[in-house]
């Protein structure tokens, strides 16, 4: 993954909320570097067991940025960096503590299914969307 300029972010494939921000980042990439996966897909398990996270990691996204990776609120974050004007002036909160930050990432995440629902299978992206998601062959 060194001096990859891609940045993936792994996202819970079943999760509406999850579905739903893979469909507000992707318009709005606006160098089209993010790339897709399904943290349930066989490509989001490898990149997870190479991210030395455990591959049943799956109530969190996660940002890979090169060597970087980054979880819960600060994956969130940089993700909205990257995006168009407005969504970078929210980067600033990156200046909270991490542990407030993910605490409240974490009290919506556990009520995420809830609120929102889920799937009983992973997204199925549309052609134009299907092009951003990896595939196991773009690993290597």
């Amino acid at each position: 993954m060194a001096g990859d300029p891609r940045a993936i972010l792994l996202f819970d494939g079943v999760c509406n909320v999850c579905e739903r921000t893979v469909r507000f980042v992707a318009p709005r990439d606006r160098h089209g570097r993010f790339q897709f996966a399904s943290l349930q897909s066989p490509v989001g398990s490898d990149l997870l067991r190479r991210a030395g996270l455990p591959p049943e990691q799956l109530d969190t996204v996660v940002l890979i940025e090169g060597e970087r990776v980054s979880l819960r609120s600060t994956a969130i974050l940089r993700v909205l960096r990257r995006l168009r004007f407005p969504w970078p002036l929210l980067y600033p909160l990156i200046l909270l503590p991490r542990a407030l930050r993910d605490r409240a990432y974490d009290a919506f995440a556990a009520r995420r299914y809830r609120w929102f629902g889920k799937k009983d299978a992973c997204l199925v992206p549309d052609a134009e969307l299907a092009a951003r998601f990896l595939e196991g062959s773009d690993l290597r």
